[in-house]
């Protein structure tokens, strides 16, 4: 993977502490990794089972989207939980071909920007043809109930969005994508809003990740 992790450490977490945990994931291993990581924040009492529930759909649809769209074998994550500032950050990153050469691949986005193609990564059912083009939608959804930040880096451009204004501004080039989010961990917030009521986000992560002890305990 040619990927300088090193300065996507630096511009977004800094330097590296104890609880930022780092992967590689590709199709062989991407549930293992899905699942460890959000095993180590789900073991954190400090944050919001809604946060939680919210938050691992987003990050399994993101971890995804590398696989289906980057044209790369496997793609990088970074996870850290700062308990103090109630802030989970999450980065994925790949060297892929970028979201706007992703679209283009659909006829309907075959002459868009790369600038218009940040702007539009977001919204419902915008797609290259493969997948449902639901994972940045959620994702940006849970950014305005629950989210700091959410910034979107491909080719020539940058999205930042807090969860009320958005701008795309040229940015240093990045070959790939990559997609950080920083998340308050301590809101209330009903998790399958966030996916429009479409699927029980809430019941599938219980049923992943607590035990009954614990499903009692959220009562």
């Amino acid at each position: 993977m040619n990927m300088d992790l090193g300065k996507l450490l630096h511009i977004y977490f800094g330097e590296k502490n104890a609880s930022t945990q780092i992967a590689v994931f590709d199709n062989k291993n991407i549930y293992d990794v899905f699942t460890r990581i959000v095993k180590v924040l789900t073991m954190q009492p400090d944050i919001e089972i809604g946060v939680l529930q919210a938050l691992s759909y987003c990050f399994y649809e993101i971890l995804d989207n590398v696989l289906i769209h980057s044209e790369k074998l496997c793609g990088t994550a970074v996870t850290d939980y700062d308990a103090s500032q109630k802030k989970i950050r999450i980065l994925v990153a790949d060297d892929g071909i970028g979201i706007a050469n992703s679209l283009r691949k659909n006829r309907i986005y075959a002459s868009i920007s790369d600038e218009q193609a940040l702007k539009q990564c977001l919204l419902d059912k915008v797609t290259d043809g493969n997948g449902m083009g639901f994972g940045l939608y959620s994702t940006m959804k849970l950014i305005e109930q629950a989210g700091f930040n959410l910034r979107i880096h491909s080719m020539n451009y940058c999205l930042n969005f807090d969860g009320k204004n958005l701008s795309v501004e040229e940015s240093e080039c990045w070959k790939g994508t990559v997609i950080y989010l920083e998340i308050h961990s301590d809101k209330d917030l009903n998790p399958n809003e966030i996916v429009d009521d479409r699927t029980d986000i809430a019941t599938e992560f219980n049923e992943a990740f607590l035990d009954d002890n614990d499903l009692e305990n959220l009562w």
